[in-house]
Formats: structure tokens, C-alpha cells, sequence
């Protein structure tokens, strides 16, 4: 175990319930080891402008439940430049701290790779997205919770799809990867899902809704992953109707699933990485992320997060087919 006197906190990029729980976890274990600990509000960009404030136990209380991150946080242009990652490096050593923890995606493990690259600042990842797609991890805090609030909405719009005989189409996010569309869709007994790893076209599309209608559904709904090559809800259901006068109602859930108090799976898993984090840079690692995988921690190179593939499980896919027809 290495001797660390000071160690400095942020969030990065998109927000995720559950960052709090994290942070929490973090400054208490921390103090638990006779570290100082540093705040640093505003992610990168406050890195930069030199927002770092001491935190104590009390500092992180009455935040576990909270949705958000009480640090605040920012997509840094600054930070992707050099200049910007050596100041944010110099204001470090003015603080006199040389270990860091991140929280966020794989935007913020970059600039977390940066500084210890660069600058040779220690540095341990927490994987914070709703979005589930970083490599090295089970599950990234949040995803949890954005499943469970995406999942509400999908069963009170399925009502109103019933009572009035009409096809939805719901957008989740996920830009570049289909864990949230895959899991509510199945969870919420979706005729479709659309994700950014399959190839699903449009003629597929007009095909499927024309055998609903044979079977004698009147209602139907499909879980759009907002990454899907098709586009946008809006444009696939504009396209629907272009090509196959098939009229259907969009639904964008969009920054609502975000939002909100974390579940107790976030909670727990945050809770975890937290802790980790902290043990893993006193056993002297680092540029690496703490995952949690087969119920176990896990260590990741933070460039091995971003630059490896994390696939959706082949077994929800086929269950999803079987279930969906």
C-alpha cells in the first residue's frame, strides 16, 4: 500500500443517478485512510479555472438518494487540448495533489488518460453513463436507474396505445449502443427494438407492422435506440408513412432518464466503485477503471474501456425475438 496525503474528485460529461453515491463513497473512504480530500466542481472545465474545494464527511451527507452530481459537471473544450490539460495539471500540484478519481464516460476517461500521460497525475476511472456501453464493467452507475425510468414511461404509454388502436414509437437514448432500448423493450413487451448494432430496415419494418395487423393487433409499440441507423423516432415514423402509409405517434423520453433519485442497484454499485477506487490507487494503480464484473471488482486500462467493443448480450437479443412474436 502507497501513502497518499491528498486526492482530488470530479464528474465528467453527462450526468447519471447514482454519481452522487459514488462521490459519497469516495470522500468517506478516503478520510477513512487518513487522505484529504479535494472537491473539484464543474468537471474538467472547473478543473481548469482552478474550482477545487477541501470536502469533509459532512460535506457528502444527505446526497446518496439525490439524482445529478452536487460536484456539477461540463464537456470541457479546453481539456481536449494541451494547454488546457497542463493547466488543469498545474492546478493540481499547487493543491499539492497527485491522485485523482473521475467519474463519467469514456469522454472523461480520455481526459483522464491525458493527465497521467501527460502530466503523470495518478488516476483511477469510475464508470458513470446511463448508457451502459464502457467496456471493463458489468453495469456503469445509472443505467439502472434510466432503465427503471424509461420503463414507466413505456408502460403508460402502452395504455394509451391500447385505448386508442395506434403504433408508438419511443426513443430512448444510446447513441452508440442498444443496452437501455434492448432491456426496457423486452421489459416493456415490445414489438420492435431498434439498435445501433443491428441493420434492421425499413422494408423489415413495413413487413412487421403489415403481420401485426394479420394477427389482429390493433396496438403496437417499438423502442427506438437513438443511435439507430434508420435515425431518429421522427424520421423513421416519417418514413413509415412516406413509404407504407403506416401512420404511428412518437414519443421522445430524452433527458428524463437521467434524471431522478438513483435505484438501490445504482446506489450499491456506486457505493462499491467508490471504495475501489480509493483502494485501488493505495495499492499504487492507476490509469485504470474500477469495474464490477461476475461479482467481482475488476481493473480496466482506461484506454481498454473505450477502445474495446461492449456487446449486447446474444441471449436477450434471441429472447426478445421469441418474445416479441
Amino acid at each position: 500500500m502507497q501513502k497518499i496525503k491528498r486526492l482530488a474528485i470530479l464528474t465528467s460529461g453527462g450526468d447519471a443517478p447514482g454519481m452522487n453515491a459514488a462521490i459519497r463513497a469516495v470522500v468517506r473512504t478516503a478520510i477513512d485512510e487518513g487522505i484529504y480530500v479535494f472537491g473539484v466542481y464543474g468537471g474538467f472545465e472547473g478543473l481548469i479555472e482552478g474550482e477545487v474545494m477541501p470536502m469533509s464527511r459532512r460535506s457528502v451527507s444527505n446526497i446518496i438518494q439525490k439524482g445529478g452530481t452536487f460536484l456539477k459537471t461540463s464537456r470541457s473544450e479546453a481539456f481536449q487540448h494541451k494547454a488546457g490539460r497542463k493547466r488543469g495539471a498545474d492546478v493540481l500540484k499547487e493543491w499539492d495533489i497527485n491522485d485523482l478519481v473521475v467519474i463519467g464516460g469514456d469522454g472523461s476517461f480520455h481526459g483522464a488518460h491525458a493527465l497521467y500521460d501527460e502530466h503523470q497525475i495518478n488516476v483511477v476511472g469510475i464508470p458513470g453513463t446511463i448508457d451502459n456501453d464502457i467496456y471493463g464493467t458489468d453495469l456503469t452507475i445509472g443505467y439502472d436507474t434510466a432503465v427503471h425510468t424509461a420503463l414507466d414511461s413505456i408502460d403508460k404509454i402502452r395504455d394509451t396505445a391500447a385505448s386508442h388502436d395506434r403504433i408508438f414509437l419511443v426513443e430512448v437514448m444510446g447513441r452508440h449502443a442498444g443496452f437501455i432500448a434492448l432491456e426496457v423493450g423486452i421489459c416493456g413487451g415490445a414489438e420492435e427494438i431498434l439498435v445501433p448494432e443491428s441493420d434492421t430496415s425499413l422494408e423489415y419494418l413495413g413487413e412487421m407492422i403489415k403481420t401485426w395487423s394479420k394477427a389482429g393487433k390493433t396496438s403496437s409499440l417499438m423502442v427506438v435506440a437513438e443511435g439507430h441507423k434508420l435515425g431518429s423516432a421522427n424520421e423513421i415514423a416519417t418514413k413509415l408513412k412516406e413509404n407504407f402509409n403506416v401512420g404511428c405517434h412518437v414519443c421522445v423520453l430524452g433527458h428524463t432518464q437521467r434524471g431522478g433519485s438513483p435505484t438501490a442497484s445504482d446506489r450499491l454499485l456506486a457505493s462499491r466503485l467508490g471504495y475501489h477506487a480509493v483502494h485501488a490507487l493505495l495499492k499504487g494503480k492507476t490509469d485504470i477503471m474500477v469495474g464490477w464484473s461476475n461479482n467481482h471488482v475488476t481493473y480496466t486500462s482506461l484506454p481498454e474501456s473505450w477502445e474495446k467493443k461492449k456487446p449486447l448480450d446474444p441471449e436477450l437479443l434471441k429472447i426478445y425475438r421469441i418474445l416479441s412474436t
